[in-house]
């Protein structure tokens, strides 16, 4: 999967579909549009947790902008 809509189409949706925040909902310090990020995001479509935690990384601060190279 590419992004959190691949998992979504790939897993399927519903629109009645109400998150459930478990102990797996935990925050993630991966900035946004990072691969980590996008991969914590299709987790949690795919074991029903909301997408959005309120304690995700908000900003870049303290990013080095250090390129890892891609598995």
């Amino acid at each position: 999967m590419r992004n959190v809509f691949e998992a979504i189409l790939e897993r399927g949706h519903d629109e009645d579909f109400e998150p459930v925040d478990t102990l797996d909902f935990e925050p993630t310090e991966a900035p946004a549009g990072s691969p980590e990020k996008i991969e914590k995001l299709a987790q949690r479509v795919e074991k029903g947790l909301p997408i959005w935690h309120p304690d995700d990384r908000q900003d870049y601060s303290g990013l080095t902008g250090v390129i890892r190279p891609r598995d």
